[in-house]
């Protein structure tokens, strides 16, 4: 089975004033079809790089990225843009809605990236575009009705609670029906109660059949969500395994986890 993400020798160094600082270092990664995966580490590891250059928000400065058989680091900011329209859902810790529309308005601005309608159609068959716009509302409702927020779809996103905004977003991603899903601290801000309710829904869209990429700080979510564990530290990775192994291990102990995570879990 060929990977649906194939890294190899990854580095990022940016340049502040006149020193040079190395984000990734040398980063080797692959992701198969059908897999969960999480990437931990310690605030400044290079997580949200990674993901970054994944979701080609940022170039490396040396190294390879394929994902779905095309080669990221190849490609112009204009390639960039079609590849993640054709394949890439990302969400970050920031909200990117508009708060003054609704919410089922927010959710089909995600579809409306794929759609054919323009001005300029419309005054040469307002008809068809209005089938169209008709088509992408009922799109839009039923990721709504999936994931469990369509009681909100009138309601505008800025007065909605956080956790039902953070659902917005999720399904406005789902609009592009992407490859991957690439999830930057989703659950950041939540409180347990939501937490737990949107850990739900992404195992749920998990299930549908899409695959998910995600860092998160939460060792709950981490530990009871995902099928692989990859750990960054410094710019490296230092290991990569089943949530079982990872946290046993000496190395991500020492450099993340800490001794008190280990006897927790072994005095449960």
């Amino acid at each position: 089975m060929e990977p649906i993400i194939r890294i190899r020798g990854l580095k990022k160094v940016y340049r502040v004033g006149e020193e040079r600082v190395r984000a990734l270092n040398g980063v080797d990664l692959d992701i198969y079809p059908g897999e969960f995966v999480c990437i931990i580490g310690r605030s400044g590891s290079g997580k949200s790089t990674l993901l970054n250059m994944m979701a080609g928000l940022e170039k490396p400065s040396r190294g390879s990225i394929v994902i779905a058989g095309e080669h990221l680091e190849k490609m112009n900011e204009k390639q960039l843009v079609d590849f993640r329209l054709r394949h890439i859902g990302f969400i970050f810790q920031q909200f990117n809605l508009f708060p003054s529309m609704t919410a089922l308005e927010n959710v089909m601005i995600g579809g409306q990236l794929h759609a054919k309608m323009n001005f300029a159609r419309f005054l040469v068959d307002p008809f068809k575009t209005k089938r169209e716009e008709e088509e992408l509302r009922e799109k839009a409702m039923e990721i709504m009705r999936f994931i469990g927020i369509e009681q909100y779809a009138d309601r505008t996103v800025g007065n909605l609670p956080y956790g039902r905004q953070k659902m917005t977003e999720l399904a406005r991603t789902l609009m592009i029906d992407p490859t991957l899903i690439l999830l930057d601290e989703p659950a950041a801000g939540l409180n347990p109660n939501e937490r737990a309710e949107f850990v739900a829904i992404i195992k749920k869209v998990y299930e549908s059949g899409k695959d998910i990429l995600l860092i998160e700080h939460n060792m709950d979510i981490i530990m009871n969500i995902s099928h692989v564990i990859t750990v960054i530290n410094h710019g490296a990775k230092i290991a990569e395994g089943t949530p079982t192994e990872i946290q046993n291990d000496p190395e991500v102990i020492r450099a993340y986890l800490g001794d008190r995570y280990k006897i927790g879990m072994e005095g449960e």
